[in-house]
């Protein structure tokens, strides 16, 4: 078979910038997926986009499918032949197979033997196939939203202009969209917007860059990058990239070319983040930073020309972005012209659930909550009630009902202009955190304690009105909100009672419909939650289990254990201990009536059942000191000495034994050595 590259590109209208990644790598995974099922061998496939194409080059794509013997089976032999002589149903499989019944072969089966027939079938060509694999990967491509566009029934995210099928040097026939294939292609809008006619498929990368278009969304991303920073050298500042912003602006150009704008410095009395917010939300700018980290009064925008006259450029930019800062300045005055205290009252107007009340609401309720959780780890309760109090006010201020995302970094500043407390203040940014799993928690007491109650009381709430979240929805981010819980808990050493604290937030709805079994449902999602935690932190299913087998029921101390029973597993007694706790544990759930209340060491007679007596009892008074640490390493490390005397048990010892007060004595005793274990786990589920 002979092999080559394979070119798609599909010309288009100004894709949606955050669409675009999404898009090219469909397309590349159709095509991909589609080759696949042909069973046709290709090399390296590559997905590429701009605003303006999408497109999927694959290397060293074979130009056919391999040749396949195929084997269609028949009737049962049985029903074949009556009397020796063939039956419709063996003459109609025949046809079927285009040949006679004397060519059809026996197929021998664990079932039984069959009529068959075996062939060998031609591959399909590359140009055979493309068509149809084509179609079937532009049908499934994740189009954020459709449009017609003419007189056309076509959709499709934007209109669609031309279409590239390529196979080395010749055009594929081929159909989408209503385009036929060709070899045309177009460069950049303003550059150069004459068409390209690709001589091969080879040549698409460098043909489009001669044009003023860099294809490869990498290559594009990395040019912008290494712009922005040496723009940033020559004004002797530094480039904040964020990479979101950084793909969000890859996507609108085709040829980047990164300029110095500059503003009026009056505009720095604004805090830094609502400007910043205004250059990036509207603008998609690259803010700069001096060397004390203070926001200077450039920025740094992407053009998609290169223009003979930057200046004019650069002066288009500053004029468009004096009126969004002006706009930033205003709200920020406004919103100074009174405190966050004074808008409390609004928040009577603002639903946070119709079945939980309002913000207001949400807000009486969390103050209770975090004043507790604050009096419980050292904080101050006033703080953390008045927190909770404001929380929730600046989401009315004109900054953030503009600037969403500046939710608590303006409850910060406007808290700090009223002469809130420091702590208070600082609670009212800490209060979102963690936002994702691996981000960081709140530093003070105060925003940890109004952390806390704000989600518990989500939790609790949702969950009482019973919209629990499915696989698939989560409209409340409630897997978010237990995971931060947990990770504010255990990272800030916080050696709370979950039960306890969903009980009190709980008390605070004054009706749930779902309020009868609401703690223990809430608290099993939420330690459910360190299944994922685990994973995250390279602790294993079976060491999850072991823990969540027990009624362990603060966060902090759950993970000790979780990270206790991990290291444990990788000893070499593990498996041996396991396996023993397993065969104890299978053992006593049969025989629960006969088990004693305590070892009477006079019905010992083995001196395998003496020996494992005593270390157990040696053990626990060495091990309980341990638990009571919460140091369950070291504790599990010291039952690891068990192995041998529970070997020599098992192994010359008969605990079923006639006589009904030994039996009950030695099933006591391994109540007994299972008991040490389960008070950090239970490692049988290590078995799982």
């Amino acid at each position: 078979m002979a092999a080559n590259t394979l070119l798609v590109e599909l010309g288009v209208e100004e894709l949606p910038p955050n669409a675009i990644d999404t898009l090219s790598d469909a397309l590349a995974e159709g095509l991909h997926r589609g080759l696949r099922d042909a069973d046709v061998a290709h090399g390296e496939v590559y997905a590429y986009a701009t605003p303006r194409r999408l497109a999927v080059r694959i290397e060293a794509l074979n130009d056919k499918q391999p040749d396949r013997e195929v084997e269609k089976r028949g009737p049962a032999l049985a029903a074949a032949f009556k009397d020796g002589q063939p039956t419709k149903a063996a003459e109609g499989f025949a046809r079927s197979c285009g040949v006679g019944v004397d060519q059809l072969i026996h197929l021998e089966t664990d079932k039984g033997t069959w009529l068959g027939y075996r062939e060998q079938q031609k591959g399909e060509s590359i140009a055979a196939l493309l068509p149809t694999i084509l179609q079937k990967a532009i049908d499934s491509l994740p189009v954020p939203k459709n449009m017609r566009w003419g007189a056309s029934r076509v959709e499709f995210s934007r209109p669609v202009h031309w279409l590239v099928v390529l196979y080395g040097n010749q055009v594929i026939d081929a159909e989408a969209l209503g385009l036929a294939a060709g070899r045309t292609t177009y460069g950049h809008r303003f550059h150069a917007p004459e068409a390209i006619e690709l001589a091969h498929a080879d040549d698409y990368l460098s043909s489009l860059e001669q044009a003023w278009v860099l294809a490869d969304r990498q290559v594009r991303r990395e040019r912008i990058r290494e712009q922005v920073l040496s723009e940033a050298e020559v004004q002797e500042a530094s480039a904040v990239i964020d990479e979101a912003l950084l793909v969000e602006v890859s996507g609108l150009v085709e040829w980047p070319v990164a300029l110095t704008g500059s503003f009026d410095e009056r505009f720095l009395e604004v805090p830094a983040e609502c400007l910043i917010s205004s250059m990036k939300a509207n603008q998609k700018y690259f803010h700069l930073l001096d060397d004390q980290g203070r926001l200077k009064p450039l920025f740094i925008t992407i053009s998609n020309i290169d223009s003979s006259d930057p200046s004019r450029v650069i002066e288009g930019n500053e004029k468009v972005i004096r009126p969004r800062l002006a706009d930033a300045v205003f709200f920020y005055d406004t919103d100074r012209k009174r405190s966050l205290a004074s808008r409390t009252a609004e928040l009577a107007g603002v639903v946070f659930q119709k079945q939980l009340g309002t913000l207001a609401d949400k807000a009486h309720r969390s103050a209770a909550v975090a004043a507790f959780i604050a009096g419980q780890i050292g904080g101050e309760a006033s703080h953390a009630r008045r927190a909770a109090e404001l929380a929730k006010c600046d989401l009315v201020t004109e900054m953030v009902l503009e600037f969403p995302e500046l939710q608590g970094t303006m409850g910060r500043y406007y808290a700090t202009q009223d002469g809130e407390p420091a702590e208070v203040a600082q609670a009212m940014e800490e209060q979102y955190l963690p936002r994702f799993a691996s981000d960081a928690i709140p530093q003070s007491r105060t925003g940890q304690a109004l952390a806390l109650a704000d989600r518990l009381d989500t939790l609790t709430g949702i969950f009482g009105i019973g919209a629990r979240p499915t696989g698939t929805k989560d409209p409340f981010a409630l897997r978010r909100a237990a995971i931060g819980v947990l990770n504010i808990l255990i990272k800030g050493e916080l050696g709370l009672d979950l039960r306890e604290l969903l009980d009190l937030a709980a008390t605070q709805h004054q009706e749930l419909p779902y309020a009868e079994k609401l703690v223990d449902e809430v608290l099993d999602y939420m330690l459910d939650r360190f299944r994922a935690w685990g994973h995250d932190e390279g602790i294993s299913t079976e060491a999850y289990l072991a823990v969540r087998a027990r009624p362990v029921t603060r966060p902090l101390d759950f993970s000790r254990r979780l990270r206790a029973v991990q290291a444990f597993t990788g000893r070499e007694e593990a498996a041996a201990l396991a396996a023993a706790n397993k065969r104890v544990s299978n053992i006593l759930a049969k025989q629960a009536d006969e088990v004693g209340s305590a070892v009477d060491a006079s019905l010992l007679q083995d001196a395998a059942e003496k020996s494992l007596h005593d270390a157990v009892n040696s053990l626990r008074s060495s091990v309980t000191p341990l638990l009571g640490e919460a140091r369950y390493q070291e504790a599990l490390d010291a039952l690891a000495g068990l192995r041998e005397p529970v070997d020599a048990f098992f192994d010359q010892v008969m605990v079923m034994t006639e006589d009904q007060d030994v039996r009950s004595n030695r099933l006591a005793l391994l109540a007994d050595l299972r008991g040490l274990f389960l008070e950090v786990a239970d490692i049988a589920q290590l078995q799982q």
